[in-house]
């Protein structure tokens, strides 16, 4: 009996650990990709391992992931253990009462707690960042300590307690020799409870951390629709490794201290045993405290700094290190994912960042709203000398008098296909609807996006605000859905690279670097039209360093800075002498990162909807989402 089902057991354990740790193969393996898309296997290299060592971004992250975490998990465990031990010696209702207040974080939905705690220090006008976060960590962890611990209290006798004081001992050290002995178990199992649940933590981390200040899990977050870069594949493969070593080495160490600990005992060595534990406990605190003053300046502000919201990907880390060197000034440096999550947060907290680089639509909506400062252009002279005044032409649309923008980058939306998997060149919108590529298309995961692709192909203006044509358009999104296999953002460009679909909706900056890896790749523009964008940096009206914002925006307008900028996002620059130092002839000259002037007649740039035309789009938007 034991020998036929001894098979079939190892099978069935074999497939959860397949399913289990295949994930984490794969990523381990694309730590090593050469290429930056996980769809194409580029050759084995150690770069991203490199690059991670030199991200300060990534590692202050990590640090600061580590230092929030034993600091909220020391801190939760003595208030939890000591709430505890009180809660023992009051009345019943009285405890009731208090628990149940206690046990509310963990009850409620995190995204409650994180919001309240964000309005509450809002209200107290405390700065968000490192406290602000490591208070709200403590605030969520001590529920867990006292899970663990309170139980545990409950069946411990306080007979032997008392009896020590009686004999004269003193009360503390009474609860240390008889009481603080059975409660270890439990106290290590709530601090242990304590760190998982901080260093996991996301949502509390993100309503709480303010701008400059991320853990792993809210720079993830970040990347997460726009591509996660390499170098994550690499932090992520380091830490699963250390974790797997620190198991090993904990289950050997069990055998070795239990022997240990039978020889301490057979000697009567008992202060060898203290004595070791003070060093590993002043070894970490040295550690937390070298960690802290190392990565992220946690516990120090520079007098000279400069708050740049920025999307993800955007910009050369090389010329943000440029900057520093050259001006003195630390960059700090955030990401977002789109420009409605932008808006949100300035609109919370306007003084959390002194330059932005949104979309033309989103900086109208700012102007709109007097969410913006008007730019001091005598500090502007890279800006005024080698930004094309057909770009300062262009957006005119979203800033009528060019007080406010500083365009960046430009380019147009497309379809962007594979040649092998279309039957035919494309020229119109309409092949999006096309049925003999069900399960083959990729839209974008975008309002304005994706209901400009339906109101260009109806001959519609892509800035309608017409309640009947928007009702066409999202009709016609309604039924192309069943034909979509996925609504992205940047994850169109690994798919179309590996040749999981036969097309997608796509930025011109992208479509360069998908042709780069995937030469059958075409894009194009369709007859019925397009969007033609510009992202620039603009200043918020409550900055509070707009003096080194302008200085970032001129530097990053010299030829130079704009050309390297250009060489790694590969998105068109609008600098005019940029463009004449691209070395690389067919870029220089290509139709997609520079198109002509007629290909550019049946393009339009974005402008703000206003509230009622950006609630039209939402309810429709929603209704075409829920149609998926």
């Amino acid at each position: 009996m034991n020998s036929k089902t001894r098979p079939a057991e190892k099978i069935y354990m074999a497939v959860i650990f397949l399913f289990m740790y295949a994930p984490i193969v794969t990523l381990i393996v694309l730590s090593f990709n050469k290429s930056k898309s996980r769809a194409k296997w580029g050759g084995f290299t150690f770069q991203w391992y490199l690059n991670l060592v030199r991200d300060s971004e990534v590692l202050n992250a990590m640090a600061n992931t580590l230092i929030i975490a034993l600091i909220a998990t020391v801190v939760s465990t003595l208030i939890g253990t000591a709430a505890s031990v009180a809660l023992t010696g009051m009345k019943r209702r009285t405890r009731s009462l208090i628990m149940g207040v206690t046990n509310i974080p963990m009850i409620n939905a995190d995204i409650v707690t994180g919001i309240s705690l964000m309005l509450l220090f809002k209200v107290l006008h405390f700065d968000a960042g490192f406290v602000t976060v490591l208070i709200a960590h403590i605030t969520f962890d001590i529920p867990y300590v006292m899970l663990s611990v309170l139980p545990r209290m409950k069946t411990i006798s306080p007979s032997v307690y008392e009896a020590a004081l009686d004999l004269g001992a003193r009360p503390f050290f009474a609860f240390r020799k008889t009481i603080l002995p059975d409660l270890a178990p439990s106290i290590l199992s709530g601090a242990l409870m304590a760190f998982t649940m901080s260093i996991d933590d996301f949502i509390i981390t993100y309503f709480t951390k303010g701008s400059g200040f991320d853990t792993l899990s809210t720079k993830i977050y970040s990347e997460v629709k726009r591509g996660i870069r390499p170098e994550i594949y690499a932090l992520s493969a380091i830490i699963f490794v250390a974790v797997l070593i620190l198991l090993l080495l904990s289950d050997r160490m069990k055998a070795q201290t239990g022997k240990l600990a039978s020889r301490a005992r057979s000697a009567g060595n008992q202060k060898i045993k203290k004595i070791g534990a003070v060093i590993a406990v002043a070894a970490a605190s040295i550690a937390i405290i070298l960690m802290a003053l190392t990565f992220g300046g946690v516990f120090s502000k520079k007098s000279t700094q400069v708050f740049v919201y920025n999307a993800g990907e955007y910009i050369d880390p090389d010329v943000i290190e440029l900057f520093r060197e050259e001006t003195g000034i630390e960059v700090v440096y955030d990401e977002f994912e789109s420009n409605e999550i932008m808006y949100a947060k300035v609109a919370a907290d306007g003084a959390a960042y002194d330059v932005l680089c949104p979309s033309d639509y989103m900086i109208a909506k700012l102007i709109d709203n007097d969410m913006l400062m008007k730019l001091d252009w005598s500090e502007l002279p890279n800006a005024q000398e080698y930004i094309g005044r057909q770009y300062y032409n262009s957006a005119s649309a979203f800033d009528p008098a060019n007080e406010y923008a500083v365009p960046y980058c430009w380019g147009t939306v497309g379809i962007l296909y594979n040649k092998e998997l279309v039957s035919a060149p494309v020229t119109s919108w309409d092949v999006l609807w096309d049925p003999q590529y069900k399960g083959e298309i990729l839209m974008q995961d975008s309002i304005r996006d994706a209901f400009m692709v339906a109101l260009a192909r109806r001959g519609f203006s892509i800035n309608s605000v017409n309640p009947d044509e928007i009702s066409l358009a999202t009709q016609d999104l309604i039924e192309q859905a069943p034909l979509v296999q996925a609504y992205v953002i940047d994850q169109v460009r690994d798919k179309m690279i590996g040749g999981e679909a036969a097309m997608g909706v796509i930025y011109s900056g992208e479509a360069i670097y998908t042709q780069r890896e995937n030469e059958n790749l075409d894009y194009v523009i369709p007859d019925e039209g397009s969007n033609v964008w510009i992202d620039a940096w603009v200043i918020p009206r409550e900055a509070r360093n707009a003096e080194n914002a302008l200085k970032w925006i001129d530097f990053l307008c010299r030829p130079e800075i704009a050309l390297m900028n250009f060489e790694y996002i590969t998105y068109s620059t609008p600098n005019t002498a940029a463009q004449e130092m691209i070395e690389d002839e067919l870029i220089r000259n290509s139709k997609i990162a520079f198109p002509d002037e007629e290909t550019l007649s049946r393009c339009d740039t974005y402008i703000s909807l206003g509230e009622e035309g950006d609630r039209l789009y939402n309810e429709a938007w929603k209704k075409v989402k829920s149609a998926n």
